[in-house]
């Protein structure tokens, strides 16, 4: 298996985990518990020692145990050259701290991308059919890992685009506008210039590694196409900057009237399409969860074919939503990865099996 694998992880006061020392399998690890029990809590732990936040929270304060002023996060991983050790310790009156290998870092840029993971929950199913945000957040991440300049970029675009957005907002006129915008839309222009050609080259990356992965669950009866749909209204080639410049320009008095912002890689989608039919409006609930899985499938082989290595894959609840078949194929697609699954009863899976039981963890 050529892939990164966490070897063990610590908990202290961490959700319902009052103390916890777990060590991993290199293949495969089931949680099986009832509901409520702490399974997600377990995969949750690991998703936030790699990208620095929840899945589940915005706050970093649900995240301790109830009564308790902080917790702590340690997980042990190993990488094709060096081995990695992540502390983060969390607070409810105070900044997170984070250390890395016992060196602290100060931005978040530096956690992300040192272990690299794929998580999927059937909550992922808002991937295919909600809003474009479900897919700007997805090509996000996962490029975020694999490229720093990626992820310090969308950061900068952010705080442009709020203050843009704010003098919109705020000024009494447009001419008032109109003395100080230039300043920002040529920062805007600048960052949305990185962020849209680093999006269009990972839709293309991903998009023959997705129709791979849909043939194989789905037995080759449907053709999956990815199309990145840039929400500046312009050509990604040498006139970007020039023609989205005009763009917002165009759009200036329509953005003063509403008070914000309406063309930019913000407004950026990947339209899914299953034999040309838009998966998002047109898809049955089992194909929007094939295609949800497959894009996520994807994502494994796309940081492999970057890195030379495979990422962690955390799969939450996800066998509840597939038939036997589609669950066989799933593990037989994913067997070169270390793997970290959960579900309330035992399906007959091979691999190391913990049994979880109001925070605390036996193995079977």
């Amino acid at each position: 298996m050529q892939g990164m694998k966490i070897d063990s992880l610590v908990l202290s006061n961490f959700r319902n985990y009052k103390d916890l020392k777990i060590k991993f399998d290199d293949k495969v690890n089931i949680f099986i518990g009832k509901n409520a029990q702490g399974k997600t809590n377990l995969l949750e732990s690991i998703y936030y020692c790699c990208i620095g936040k929840s899945f589940k929270s915005t706050k970093d304060k649900e995240l301790i145990f109830w009564g308790e002023e902080s917790a702590y996060i340690k997980l042990l991983a190993n990488k094709k050259f060096r081995d990695e050790e992540i502390e983060i310790k969390l607070f409810s009156s105070q900044k997170k701290s984070i250390q890395i290998n016992k060196l602290p870092i100060k931005k978040l840029g530096e956690l992300i991308g040192e272990i690299n993971i794929v998580f999927f929950s059937p909550q992922e199913l808002k991937l295919v059919r909600e809003s474009p945000e479900e897919r700007r957040k997805f090509m996000d991440i996962d490029i975020s890992q694999n490229n720093k300049r990626y992820f310090y970029q969308l950061s900068r675009y952010e705080k442009i685009l709020a203050n843009r957005n704010k003098l919109l907002k705020n000024s009494k006129t447009i001419e008032v506008v109109k003395d100080t915008i230039d300043i920002w839309d040529r920062a805007l222009v600048a960052s949305a210039k990185i962020i849209a050609f680093e999006r269009e080259k990972f839709v293309k990356e991903i998009a023959p590694y997705a129709q791979k992965a849909h043939s194989f669950l789905s037995g080759g009866k449907e053709q999956l196409s990815l199309v990145y749909k840039c929400g500046c209204g312009v050509s990604l080639d040498e006139t970007f900057e020039k023609n989205m410049d005009k763009v917002l320009k165009k759009n200036l008095e329509k953005d003063f009237k509403l008070g914000y912002t309406t063309v930019g890689v913000h407004r950026d989608d990947i339209d899914i399409f299953l034999n040309d039919v838009e998966v998002k409006n047109f898809g049955s609930q089992g194909q929007q969860r094939t295609v949800g899985l497959s894009l996520k499938l994807a994502e494994l082989e796309n940081m492999y074919n970057i890195n030379g290595e495979y990422p962690i894959l955390l799969l939450d609840d996800v066998f509840s939503e597939l038939d036997l078949d589609r669950q066989r194929r799933l593990l037989k697609f994913v067997d070169r990865t270390q793997t970290f699954i959960t579900c309330t009863d035992e399906k007959k899976l091979d691999g190391k099996i913990y049994n979880i039981v109001d925070g605390k963890v036996a193995k079977s």
